[in-house]
């Protein structure tokens, strides 16, 4: 089974906080390591590649930080999990020299569609309103 990494998983988080917050302003590193208990370090090498990849903005200086370069509800997690993992098919696994029967075959193409359906039809918005449909979530500051 096809497992994603913590750079994959901290990235959505982390992109989550951002959605949460005011669009207008950039919410500096340190608040995004302390939200998450990252160390800053880690949490660069992941925005680093979001910004690459265009999905947040960063500012130098006082008021610096990072946002979310476009509204919440057109990110997908599934293009937020594939900047960071790379092509998330399960089915990729099975494909070293192994022979494979077509049922297999059939199955693990069946699963990828249903996986890769679900994650492009949950957006960043989605994340953000059940997480604060959950009674008691609030940020740690």
């Amino acid at each position: 089974m096809y497992k994603f990494s913590t750079r994959g998983q901290y990235a959505l988080l982390i992109m989550e906080d951002l959605a949460r917050s005011d669009p207008e302003k950039y919410i500096p590193l340190k608040i995004l390591s302390h939200r998450r208990n990252l160390s800053v370090k880690y949490l660069e090498h992941i925005l680093i590649v979001l910004c690459k990849k265009g999905y947040v903005v960063g500012s130098r200086g006082n008021n610096g930080g990072y946002k979310l370069s476009r509204p919440a509800e057109n990110y997908t997690v599934g293009e937020i999990l594939q900047a960071m993992e790379g092509n998330i098919s399960p089915y990729l696994a099975l494909e070293n020299n192994a022979i494979i029967s077509e049922g297999s075959k059939i199955f693990w193409r069946n699963f990828e569609k249903i996986v890769n359906d679900y994650v492009q039809s949950v957006t960043l918005k989605d994340l953000v309103q059940e997480s604060t449909n959950f009674i008691g979530y609030e940020y740690c500051i």
